[in-house]
């Protein structure tokens, strides 16, 4: 099969950026979509020009890398799916395929395709972790965890920050992301001592760092690879009003 791509090329942050097309021809409907990439790099290398750089590393729908607009959609039009896990039978013979980076200004463009997610990173370090000394592992079932606990937690802790909520979302907002990695934490024994001053402290970075505020256009949800739940946002908004709440107790007391 025949592809006809526009990629967006940009030679490094403070540069202008522009759409380039290009021919992707003899394609195989069994390649993933970063395959396909690595097709027409090999051809552009070949050729004495430039490749095409986009950030990838598992290819296996785990490490969040590879996120890119695909059609104007994060990851691309296949539900519940990482771009690398992406194949080209979900595309047709001849079709036009526009290529962005995520878009977003708390996410600039390092070049082409990757940008610099490092704003999630400073988020994570602001309280994403349990910092009581628990000690050793403790044997199985030792810590009872209610069921539905356990589930939810479970489920939030499948985030693997590729940042497609942020990218979706009109307003850049990552509230998907930082609720997730406050409530798989918060829902479990061990993240109760500090549930609402990570909640705080969490937001407060997410805050600082230029996302956008969440206005429930579900767009994150539709677009999440692993399929999080908005009802993540409320739990962390709960939790962050409790922080707030407890915080004023203090203060006048």
């Amino acid at each position: 099969m025949d592809l006809i791509l526009h990629v967006w090329r940009q030679a490094g942050p403070g540069e202008a950026g522009r759409m380039e097309r290009y021919e992707a021809k003899d394609l195989s409907s069994h390649m993933s979509f970063l395959e396909m990439l690595d097709v027409v790099n090999e051809r552009l290398t070949e050729d004495g020009l430039e490749p095409i750089t986009f950030d990838h590393d598992c290819r296996e729908g785990i490490c969040g890398t590879c996120g890119m607009m695909i059609n104007g959609v994060a990851h691309g039009p296949q539900a519940g799916t990482t771009a690398c896990q992406l194949h080209l039978r979900h595309f047709k013979d001849g079709e036009e395929v526009w290529i962005e980076p995520w878009r977003s200004t708390a996410f600039p463009v390092l070049k082409d395709l990757m940008v610099d997610r490092s704003a999630f990173d400073r988020v994570i370090q602001s309280g994403g972790y349990v910092s009581v000394n628990t000690g050793s592992a403790p044997d199985a079932n030792e810590i009872p965890v209610p069921k539905l606990n356990a589930e939810l937690a479970f489920e939030a802790a499948a985030c693997i920050g590729c940042g497609a909520c942020v990218a979706q979302c009109p307003n850049g907002a990552a509230q998907l992301f930082t609720s997730a990695k406050i409530s798989h934490l918060g829902l479990l024994p061990q993240g109760q001592p500090e549930r609402y001053e990570r909640a705080r402290n969490m937001v407060a970075q997410m805050e600082a760092e230029a996302f956008g505020s969440c206005t429930n256009h579900r767009e994150c949800e539709a677009v999440c690879p692993k399929e999080i739940s908005i009802d993540y946002i409320a739990r962390m908004n709960r939790d962050f009003l409790k922080a707030r709440l407890v915080q004023r107790g203090a203060a006048s007391a």
